[in-house]
């Protein structure tokens, strides 16, 4: 995304990466946990001066760049899509940095034992000795755990299980 590309340059070339990395990640947190943000940001009704208000009131706390881009957002008609920008700007930061992004879905939480196992398993396939691990828990997998990272994923579910089982008896009959 354009926007988040931009951001990131002029991050780098003020050195201020990290600070916007922090700031992105807020956006984002912020924006995906308020239903009310996200339906403020999509109304066509809203005046374009009462959004960029509002986010700024919100994020009041965050650099002057991100104060910048949610002005250039707004004034484009874009407020729609600062959940977006931020979202790519941490996957571009992440990427120029070398750090790898894995999400781990179990039907339990992790145990802070098993939760290092994954890490270091994590590590090992990546090559990569920074490494963001998210977890989520999803009681329909039954057992087992789902690993993505980056593209690739690898369900060891119990529920994937029952659906290859599930395969084999349909071709069997």
């Amino acid at each position: 995304m354009r926007y988040a590309k931009a951001i990131l340059q002029t991050a780098n070339d003020n050195n201020t990466g990290a600070v916007l990395f922090g700031d992105m990640k807020s956006v984002n947190d912020t924006i995906k946990g308020s239903r009310e943000l996200q339906a403020v940001l999509q109304s066509p009704v809203i005046k374009a001066n009462d959004k960029q208000e509002a986010l700024l009131k919100i994020f009041s706390g965050q650099s002057s760049t991100t104060h910048s881009l949610i002005r250039i957002l707004v004034e484009n008609k874009r407020a729609s899509l600062l959940g977006q920008v931020a979202e790519s700007y941490i996957s571009l930061y992440n990427d120029e940095h070398g750090v790898k992004v894995a999400s781990v879905t179990t039907a339990v939480p992790l145990s802070q034992e098993l939760e290092s196992r994954v890490m270091a398993k994590v590590k090992e396939l990546t090559g990569s000795e920074e490494v963001n691990l998210t977890s989520e828990i999803d009681p329909s997998i039954i057992g087992g755990f789902i690993l993505r990272v980056g593209d690739v994923q690898y369900d060891a579910s119990i529920a994937n299980q029952f659906r290859k089982l599930k395969r084999e008896f349909s071709k069997s009959i």
